[in-house]
Protein backbone atom coordinates (compact mmCIF):
# COMPACT_ATOMS: atom_id res chain seq x y z
CA UNK A 1 0.00 0.00 0.00
CA UNK A 2 2.86 2.47 -0.09
CA UNK A 3 5.28 3.96 2.39
CA UNK A 4 4.07 4.19 6.05
CA UNK A 5 3.27 8.01 7.21
CA UNK A 6 5.18 9.57 10.15
CA UNK A 7 2.53 10.45 12.61
CA UNK A 8 3.02 13.81 13.98
CA UNK A 9 4.44 17.11 11.90
CA UNK A 10 7.77 17.05 10.07
CA UNK A 11 9.67 19.16 8.37
CA UNK A 12 12.13 18.54 5.06
CA UNK A 13 15.63 18.34 6.65
CA UNK A 14 17.02 20.59 4.28
CA UNK A 15 18.45 23.98 5.64
CA UNK A 16 20.89 25.50 2.82
CA UNK A 17 19.50 25.86 -0.93
CA UNK A 18 17.73 23.92 -2.87
CA UNK A 19 17.20 23.60 -7.06
CA UNK A 20 13.63 22.40 -8.29
CA UNK A 21 13.60 21.33 -11.72
CA UNK A 22 10.32 20.49 -12.80
CA UNK A 23 9.71 18.44 -16.52
CA UNK A 24 6.71 17.44 -18.09
CA UNK A 25 5.31 16.56 -20.98
CA UNK A 26 1.36 16.46 -22.67
CA UNK A 27 0.28 14.12 -24.86
CA UNK A 28 -1.76 16.36 -27.59
CA UNK A 29 -2.70 13.25 -29.95
CA UNK A 30 -2.73 10.04 -27.93
CA UNK A 31 -2.39 7.83 -30.73
CA UNK A 32 0.83 9.22 -31.74
CA UNK A 33 2.42 6.62 -29.97
CA UNK A 34 6.00 7.48 -31.66
CA UNK A 35 5.48 10.81 -30.84
CA UNK A 36 5.24 10.52 -27.04
CA UNK A 37 6.43 6.99 -26.23
CA UNK A 38 10.09 6.54 -26.25
CA UNK A 39 10.22 10.40 -24.68
CA UNK A 40 7.97 8.31 -21.92
CA UNK A 41 10.69 5.52 -21.59
CA UNK A 42 13.60 7.44 -22.00
CA UNK A 43 13.37 9.03 -18.57
CA UNK A 44 13.42 6.26 -16.16
CA UNK A 45 17.18 5.47 -17.82
CA UNK A 46 17.85 9.18 -16.75
CA UNK A 47 16.57 8.81 -13.20
CA UNK A 48 17.85 5.49 -12.88
CA UNK A 49 21.78 6.86 -14.02
CA UNK A 50 21.02 10.15 -11.89
CA UNK A 51 20.01 7.90 -8.41
CA UNK A 52 23.41 5.86 -8.77
CA UNK A 53 25.33 9.08 -9.35
CA UNK A 54 25.75 9.99 -5.82
CA UNK A 55 27.70 12.98 -6.67
CA UNK A 56 25.89 14.13 -9.28
CA UNK A 57 23.47 16.38 -7.32
CA UNK A 58 20.15 15.00 -7.76
CA UNK A 59 18.69 14.93 -4.01
CA UNK A 60 15.45 12.68 -4.94
CA UNK A 61 11.94 13.19 -7.40
CA UNK A 62 8.59 12.77 -7.68
CA UNK A 63 7.06 11.53 -10.59
CA UNK A 64 3.42 13.14 -10.70
CA UNK A 65 0.22 12.44 -13.80
CA UNK A 66 -1.79 15.83 -13.77
CA UNK A 67 -4.95 16.74 -15.89
CA UNK A 68 -5.48 14.31 -18.91
CA UNK A 69 -2.35 13.50 -20.73
CA UNK A 70 0.03 15.36 -18.39
CA UNK A 71 2.92 13.97 -16.94
CA UNK A 72 5.78 15.61 -14.91
CA UNK A 73 8.53 14.88 -12.79
CA UNK A 74 9.51 17.21 -9.99
CA UNK A 75 13.27 17.08 -9.44
CA UNK A 76 15.19 18.20 -6.20
CA UNK A 77 18.87 19.19 -6.84
CA UNK A 78 21.94 20.47 -4.20
CA UNK A 79 22.56 23.44 -6.89
CA UNK A 80 21.42 24.26 -10.46
CA UNK A 81 25.09 24.37 -11.29
CA UNK A 82 25.23 19.98 -10.97
CA UNK A 83 21.68 20.48 -12.62
CA UNK A 84 23.11 22.12 -15.39
CA UNK A 85 26.36 20.00 -15.92
CA UNK A 86 23.98 16.91 -15.87
CA UNK A 87 22.17 18.42 -18.98
CA UNK A 88 25.28 18.86 -20.94
CA UNK A 89 27.22 16.20 -20.06
CA UNK A 90 28.20 14.14 -23.39
CA UNK A 91 28.32 11.42 -21.63
CA UNK A 92 25.18 11.28 -19.59
CA UNK A 93 22.08 9.81 -20.73
CA UNK A 94 20.59 13.08 -21.23
CA UNK A 95 22.04 14.81 -24.26
CA UNK A 96 21.44 11.30 -26.63
CA UNK A 97 17.42 11.63 -25.06
CA UNK A 98 17.27 15.43 -26.11
CA UNK A 99 18.58 15.34 -29.30
CA UNK A 100 16.24 12.47 -30.23
CA UNK A 101 13.21 13.63 -28.60
CA UNK A 102 14.11 17.18 -30.63
CA UNK A 103 14.06 15.20 -33.79
CA UNK A 104 10.69 14.00 -32.98
CA UNK A 105 8.64 16.60 -31.74
CA UNK A 106 9.51 18.19 -34.97
CA UNK A 107 8.66 15.12 -37.19
CA UNK A 108 5.10 15.20 -34.82
CA UNK A 109 3.92 18.41 -35.66
CA UNK A 110 2.46 19.40 -32.28
CA UNK A 111 1.64 15.86 -31.41
CA UNK A 112 3.42 15.67 -28.15
CA UNK A 113 3.91 19.31 -25.68
CA UNK A 114 7.10 19.88 -23.65
CA UNK A 115 8.10 21.86 -20.48
CA UNK A 116 10.38 22.71 -17.88
CA UNK A 117 10.74 25.42 -14.85
CA UNK A 118 13.93 25.52 -12.79
CA UNK A 119 13.82 27.11 -9.46
CA UNK A 120 16.78 28.18 -7.52
CA UNK A 121 15.82 28.49 -4.31
CA UNK A 122 18.60 29.70 -1.56
CA UNK A 123 18.62 28.55 1.97
CA UNK A 124 16.08 30.56 4.46
CA UNK A 125 13.54 31.03 1.40
CA UNK A 126 11.77 27.60 1.26
CA UNK A 127 9.95 25.50 4.43
CA UNK A 128 7.62 22.55 4.61
CA UNK A 129 5.36 20.89 6.47
CA UNK A 130 4.29 17.36 6.38
CA UNK A 131 1.22 16.18 8.73
CA UNK A 132 0.71 12.19 8.99
CA UNK A 133 2.58 12.12 5.42
CA UNK A 134 5.15 9.34 4.58
CA UNK A 135 8.56 11.09 3.16
CA UNK A 136 7.45 13.15 0.15
CA UNK A 137 8.82 15.83 -1.63
CA UNK A 138 11.85 17.79 0.15
CA UNK A 139 11.62 16.05 2.79
CA UNK A 140 12.00 12.46 0.63
CA UNK A 141 14.69 13.74 -0.89
CA UNK A 142 16.58 15.51 1.85
CA UNK A 143 15.27 13.54 4.72
CA UNK A 144 12.67 14.18 7.25
CA UNK A 145 13.19 15.89 10.80
CA UNK A 146 10.51 16.94 13.55
CA UNK A 147 8.79 20.77 12.56
CA UNK A 148 10.12 21.70 16.00
CA UNK A 149 13.63 21.54 15.47
CA UNK A 150 13.58 23.97 12.03
CA UNK A 151 10.33 26.23 13.92
CA UNK A 152 6.82 25.23 14.82
CA UNK A 153 5.69 28.12 12.50
CA UNK A 154 6.31 28.71 8.68
CA UNK A 155 7.68 32.14 9.47
CA UNK A 156 10.66 30.49 11.24
CA UNK A 157 11.48 28.04 9.15
CA UNK A 158 11.60 30.59 6.53
CA UNK A 159 13.82 32.95 8.30
CA UNK A 160 16.63 29.98 8.94
CA UNK A 161 20.36 30.56 7.22
CA UNK A 162 22.89 28.53 6.28
CA UNK A 163 25.71 28.35 8.87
Amino acid sequence: MGAKPIAGRMTADAEGGVTVFMIGMRINRFWALRSWVPVFRSMPRMLRELSRDKDGGMLGYHLLFGPPRVIYLVQYWESHEKLLAYAADQDKGHRPAWAAFNRRLREGRGKVGFWHETFVVPAGAHESVYINMPQFGLAKAAGVIPVGRRGDRAADRLSLKSA
